[in-house]
């Protein structure tokens, strides 16, 4: 974060993180800036996983936890095309590094994911590009076992960020009655589906009829409200890149101030 205040202060166009643990490769970095300056992304970050080739030095722990890692982000951040979220290959540009709140980005293993989540809530267009990682016998510092309840909380909050801001505050519409829907449904006939087993079980007097279908229906209504959600959640993934019309936008603010200077 220190590096992208640097290089937004110097006028650099286009930011590139590389870690420095010798696994990247720098004769990419031509491959990860020309989505962007071609005007197709915003930010492109890297996937080792597009390969299945290239994944066999890769620990079967590690592709475990970037697996589900990659499935939450999914959730928090509704980028659903992108994988590998803690891929520290990026590339970004200034103009959009600019309206990121760089003093509320989550540090370390985090840094990456939540990245994102703050590059959705712009409308900022994000892409994969397929890399291989190189892997010798160094270890990694990350441990899985550590990072999950890390992880899994700061998910959890910015999914909830990304619903309230996305579906609650910009955007009301029929995807929030779905989602409301469907998750009042769905909690319904599970607790009360729930219940009457708990107590049919108890007494050893089959649950009737009707006391499944109150429990089924809600239950399966509810999925079906939330389907429909996620259908329209992938959907709304952003595809119009935002630095072109931004970099448009600051030329002209500065002509502007340009032109009153010399009025002065």
């Amino acid at each position: 974060m220190a590096g992208y205040s640097a290089a937004i202060a110097d006028g650099c166009d286009i930011l590139v993180k590389i870690d420095g643990d010798g696994q990247m490769d720098p004769a990419l970095i031509l491959s990860f800036v020309s989505p962007i300056i071609a005007g197709q992304a915003d930010y492109v970050k890297g996937n080792r996983f597009f390969d299945p080739e290239s994944l066999n030095g890769m620990p079967f722990i590690r592709l475990f936890g970037n697996a589900v890692l990659s499935f939450l982000t999914k959730l928090s951040t509704g980028y659903w095309h992108l994988f590998d979220p803690t891929n520290g290959y990026t590339a970004i540009h200034s103009e959009v590094a600019k309206l990121l709140p760089l003093e509320k980005i989550s540090q370390r293993y985090f840094f990456e994911t939540d990245i994102l989540f703050r590059l959705s809530l712009q409308g900022a267009v994000a892409h994969d590009l397929p890399m291989s990682a190189h892997y010798a016998d160094e270890e990694s510092n990350l441990k899985i076992g550590k990072v999950i309840p890390e992880f899994l909380a700061k998910h959890f909050k910015n999914t909830a960020k990304r619903f309230f801001y996305r579906y609650v505050l910009r955007d009301f519409s029929l995807a929030t009655i779905e989602f409301v829907l469907g998750m009042m449904l769905l909690v319904f006939g599970l607790a009360y589906g729930a219940t009457h087993w708990y107590a049919s079980v108890q007494t050893g007097t089959p649950a009737t009829a009707g006391s499944v279908m109150i429990a089924a229906l809600p239950l399966l209504t509810g999925i079906q409200f939330l389907l429909a959600f996620f259908n329209y959640d992938i959907l709304a993934v952003p595809k119009r890149a935002l630095h072109p019309a931004l970099s448009h936008r600051s030329s002209i603010v500065l002509n502007i101030a340009e032109r009153q200077k010399e009025r002065a």
